[in-house]
């Protein structure tokens, strides 16, 4: 088969089995990116700021350690049980992300929301979440976390077999990591879905690069731990 037809053939392979997650985070871009044409910036702040709860709090305050960097370790543990080559790829995912959230908070240097509506005289109005140190420099957009969430579980959603709930699950997570920077007055509604679309690009690209990798000489990589029990 030449290189170039078994390259279009991944490339189809990962949408049409991949559907779900596709689906949902088309959906999520196409909700979010309306919202994004209707609403000024900081509208999406005082949104989740009017409808503030314990429960809430609680809720966002743990989804959003999702896109931090502990939770690469326990994915790549687990990918060690499916392919080498799946857990060789996790801190891939995360250096880059690290790399281009650091380069386009550079670039962009837009305002957090404590220092934009702070300049609006805006800020006091807003209720925080007791307990979260609000970040205030001009590192807004994208939003790392977002980012890491969405490299990391879209990887994760096209290695593994189980392609409707475990995609809608993952995808949630992915989500409700980036909504939980919003809620948490980290940052805006388009510096979420900058991150998402960012994120999901990694994670498709490296799911690419390792599919494309030559097994026949290292057979070892689409081994796994499993394959040493007696």
């Amino acid at each position: 088969m030449p290189e170039s037809k078994h390259r279009t053939e991944i490339d189809d392979n990962i949408v049409l089995e991949n559907r779900w997650f596709f689906g949902l985070a088309g959906l999520f871009f196409l909700v979010a990116g309306f919202l994004l044409l209707q609403i000024n910036t900081g509208d999406d702040i005082f949104f989740f700021s009017e409808r503030r709860s314990a429960f809430g709090d609680l809720f966002f305050r743990w989804f959003t350690k999702m896109g931090e960097a502990w939770i690469y370790f326990p994915v790549l543990f687990y990918l060690l049980f499916q392919r080498y080559r799946y857990a060789i790829v996790i801190p891939m995912i995360g250096l880059t992300v690290t790399c281009f959230s650091y380069a386009f908070k550079a670039f962009f240097g837009q305002d957090r929301p404590m220092a934009f509506l702070s300049k609006q005289g805006l800020f006091d109005l807003v209720q925080t979440v007791q307990g979260v140190e609000l970040h205030s420099g001009a590192t807004s957009f994208p939003s790392g976390h977002t980012t890491s969430a969405f490299a990391l579980f879209t990887f994760v959603a096209l290695c593994l077999p189980y392609k409707r709930a475990v995609a809608a699950l993952l995808f949630a997570i992915a989500f409700l990591t980036g909504i939980s920077r919003i809620y948490l007055v980290q940052h805006f509604l388009k510096d979420v879905y900058a991150g998402a679309i960012l994120g999901l690009f990694i994670g498709m690209v490296f799911y690419v690069v390792q599919e494309r990798w030559d097994t026949t000489r290292r057979p070892w990589l689409d081994m796994s731990l499993t394959d040493y029990r007696s």
